[in-house]
C-alpha cells in the first residue's frame, strides 16, 4: 500500500531534526573538521565542553593511537594467532557482532572479506568439514571467544563463502553474514552461485553444519542486514554502482515465526523482497539519496517488489527503470536501534546525480515509513591530514550515547564518534597502515569496544574511561 501525501506530511512533523532518540544519534550534522571551538555554543556563559576524550596519542608500538587513559589489546591477528585446529587466523577482518557468553565470556562472530580464487589467498578461512558452502571460495566467518583474563579461542563458523563483508545480529542471538560478491558458478573458479546471506550461530556449533544460503533475501552484492524484532521484516543494503545500489526490505510470509534455524528452512521464494521508492514532502520522486543536502531532510518511502530476486539473467538493481526506485552509492553498514534502522551511504561522487558528499547516515522509521537524514559529511579535500573524517562504513549505536563509526575513506583512517548535536570526535587512529577500520561493536556489558583493522586482519579490544556523551 502506498503512503499518501497526507500521511507522509503528518509523519514529517514527528521525524525532522528535532526527533528525540534514546541513547542514540539525533540530528547529526558534521563537516570535515566538525565544529570549530570558537563556534561552540556557550552554557551559563562558559564555552561548551569539547566532545570526546581528548586528542589521540601516537602509539609507541605503531598500531593504534588512542586518547589518554585508553588502551588496547590484540585479540586475533591473521598469520600470527591460531585457530583451535592449529591453522592460521584468516585475513581481511570485516563485520563483527558480540554475544554474551557464560561467566564473563564474550563471543564474537567475525567476517573475513575474501573473494576470488581460493588458491590466490594466503590466509583463507579453513575448509572445516561440515561447514563448507563452496570449496572454491576463500571467505567465511570465525567465532572468537574472549575471557576477562585475556584468554582467547577461535574456530570456524562457516567457510567456502565469498567476500563476507558486513551483516547483522539477529534478535534471537545469531549472526547473518553477507556476501558482497555475486559470482555465478563457473566465475573465478566458483562451483556454486554466490551473493547470498547465511546464518551463523555462535553458541551451537552443530547448528552451523550443512551451510545453506537464505535465498529468500535475494542474490546481489549484500553489505548489511538488520531484523525488525517487532515485525520480523529484514532490511538489507547493497554496495554497488552502475547503477547505484539499493536498500531492500524483505517481508516474511504470513504466519512465519523467526528463531534459531528458521531462516534456513524458508523456501527460496518465501516472502517478498522489495526496493524503496522515495518522495519528498511535495510528493516529488527522489531518484537518489545524494539529492539530500540538509540535515533533517525527511523522505517518505513506498516499496516496490523485486521481479527476480535470484537475478537469474539480470542483476537485481538493473531490473528497475530509473523512475522506479531510489538508489544510493555505497550503501554500507546498518544498525537497529530506537525502533528503526540506521543506514550508511559512504560517499557520493560523479556516479550519483545529487551533491557530492563524504558520508550520510539515514534513519529509517518502519512504522512511519520515513527516511530521515541524520549525518552528512562534507567532501574531505585533505584526507591525508589528521582530524577530518570521511567514508563512514560499519556503524554502531553506543551505549554511552551517539554513534561510533568505522572510517573507510581516503588517507588517515579513524574510529570516530558523533554526538546527538552532530559534533564529531576521534576515538582511535590506525597508526599501522592505511587500511580501513571494520567491525566496530561494543561488548554486551559496554566496557569494551571491539574493532578490526581489515588488512592484514587484526581484531582489537579497546578499553578506557568511557562516559556518557553530552547531548551537544
Amino acid at each position: 500500500m502506498s503512503l499518501t501525501r497526507r500521511e507522509f506530511t503528518g509523519s514529517t512533523a514527528l521525524t525532522g531534526a528535532g526527533f528525540a532518540l534514546t541513547g542514540a544519534a539525533g540530528a547529526l550534522a558534521t563537516a570535515p573538521g566538525a565544529l570549530a571551538a570558537e563556534d561552540a555554543p556557550e552554557i551559563a556563559g562558559r564555552p561548551e565542553q569539547e566532545p570526546g576524550y581528548g586528542p589521540l596519542r601516537p602509539d609507541p608500538h605503531g598500531m593504534l593511537a588512542l586518547p589518554a587513559g585508553f588502551s588496547y589489546r590484540i585479540i586475533t591477528h591473521s598469520g600470527v594467532t591460531k585457530l583451535e585446529t592449529g591453522e592460521d587466523t584468516p585475513s581481511n577482518h570485516d563485520g563483527t557482532a558480540t554475544f554474551e557468553g557464560s561467566r564473563g565470556v564474550t563471543l564474537l562472530v567475525n567476517n573475513h572479506e575474501l573473494d576470488g580464487p581460493r588458491d590466490e589467498v594466503e590466509y583463507p578461512v579453513p575448509l572445516t568439514e561440515g561447514l563448507v558452502y563452496d570449496p572454491a571460495a576463500p571467505g567465511g566467518c570465525t567465532i572468537v571467544e574472549t575471557h576477562r583474563d585475556g584468554r582467547t579461542a577461535e574456530w570456524v563458523g562457516i567457510s567456502g563463502t565469498a567476500n563476507n563483508c558486513a551483516g547483522g545480529r539477529t534478535p534471537w542471538g545469531t549472526w547473518l553474514t553477507c556476501e558482497e560478491n555475486s559470482d555465478r558458478a563457473g566465475q573465478n573458479g566458483m562451483t556454486k552461485d554466490h551473493g547470498y546471506v547465511f546464518e551463523v550461530d555462535p553458541y551451537d556449533r552443530r547448528a552451523n553444519q550443512n551451510s545453506k544460503p537464505i535465498k529468500a533475501f535475494g542474490r546481489y552484492d549484500h553489505e548489511a542486514v538488520v531484523i525488525d524484532p517487532r515485525t520480523g521484516y529484514a532490511y538489507l543494503t547493497e554496495d554497488a554502482d552502475e547503477p547505484n545500489g539499493l536498500f531492500f526490505r524483505w517481508v516474511p510470509p504470513h504466519g512465519f515465526k523467526h528463531g534459531r534455524g528458521q531462516l534456513r528452512r524458508l523456501a527460496d521464494d518465501a516472502g517478498v523482497l522489495q526496493a524503496p521508492r522515495c518522495f519528498d514532502a511535495g510528493g516529488r520522486f527522489v531518484d537518489d539519496l545524494s539529492r539530500a543536502t540538509k540535515i533533517g531532510v525527511v523522505y517518505g518511502v513506498d516499496w516496490v517488489d523485486v521481479p527476480d530476486r535470484d537475478a537469474r539473467t539480470v542483476d537485481v538493481r538493473q531490473q528497475f527503470e530509473a523512475e522506479d526506485v531510489t538508489r544510493a552509492r555505497k550503501l554500507e553498514g546498518m544498525w537497529w536501534a530506537d525502533g528503526g534502522a540506521y543506514i550508511v551511504s559512504s560517499y557520493a561522487r560523479d556516479e550519483s546525480p545529487g551533491r557530492p558528499h563524504d558520508g550520510q547516515v539515514w534513519f529509517y522509521h518502519p512504522r512511519r515509513r520515513t527516511l530521515t537524514l541524520k549525518v552528512l559529511l562534507g567532501v574531505n579535500t585533505e584526507p591525508d591530514k589528521d582530524g577530518a573524517f570521511d567514508g563512514p562504513d560499519n556503524i554502531t549505536v553506543s551505549p554511552y550515547g551517539g554513534l561510533v563509526i568505522a572510517e573507510d575513506g581516503e588517507g588517515v583512517q579513524h574510529l570516530f564518534g558523533a554526538t546527538e548535536r552532530g559534533r564529531t570526535y576521534p576515538i582511535a587512529r590506525n597508526d599501522l597502515n592505511d587500511s580501513e577500520f571494520t567491525g566496530v561493536v561494543f561488548s554486551p556489558d559496554g566496557r569494551t569496544l571491539f574493532a578490526n583493522i581489515q588488512e592484514p586482519g587484526i581484531m582489537l579490544a579497546i578499553t578506557g574511561p568511557w562516559r556518557r556523551t553530552p547531548r551537544h
